[in-house]
């Protein structure tokens, strides 16, 4: 099995600190040498002590799924011979309170949208079949409880849209 690491550092500069009043900006760091600035979301606690222009964990566990989706996707189709010429996804998460009444992302949307190139272009059937093997793939979304609701739209090329939208694809 595979070991991964990402540091996380804080620090509390001149703040007081106990009065609440500090800031929440802080850095991702990752192998390879990538560092993302990151704070807590405006929506969980206001400015000045959190940075919208930082990442927040919020959007960086619903990029994640999203991103782990699009990997096993690519693959799929790559092993079936399907040319993908790009893929775009706008996911959402929604914050809810979950059975024990504590806030969770409880539901997140994945909005793929793939546009196909080549002689070889895959049916509705396809499309459907490969977004539901590679959500059942995905290691992260078989690390989660949030339900993912995969609503793909695909065009299979450059010169045509084809809308597709997928049922709700339980994990189970």
């Amino acid at each position: 099995m595979s070991e991964h690491t990402a540091i996380v550092q804080w620090q509390r500069n001149q703040a007081k600190f106990t009065d609440n009043k500090y800031s929440r900006e802080h850095i991702w760091q990752f192998d390879g040498g990538a560092e993302i600035p990151a704070s807590s979301s405006p929506d969980i606690v206001p400015v000045p002590y959190s940075n919208s222009d930082c990442i927040d964990p919020e959007e960086a566990f619903i990029a994640a799924l999203s991103s782990c989706h699009m990997l096993w996707f690519l693959s799929i189709a790559a092993k079936r011979k399907f040319i993908v010429d790009s893929y775009s996804d706008r996911a959402i998460g929604l914050m809810e309170k979950n059975e024990a009444g504590k806030l969770a992302i409880g539901k997140i949307y994945l909005r793929p949208q793939a546009i196909f190139s080549g002689n070889n272009l895959p049916t509705d059937k396809q499309i459907e079949e490969m977004h539901s093997e590679a959500h059942h793939s995905c290691f992260l979304a078989n690390s989660v409880k949030t339900e993912i609701i995969v609503e793909a739209i695909c065009r299979p090329h450059a010169q045509g849209t084809q809308h597709h939208n997928l049922p709700i694809i339980p994990l189970n």
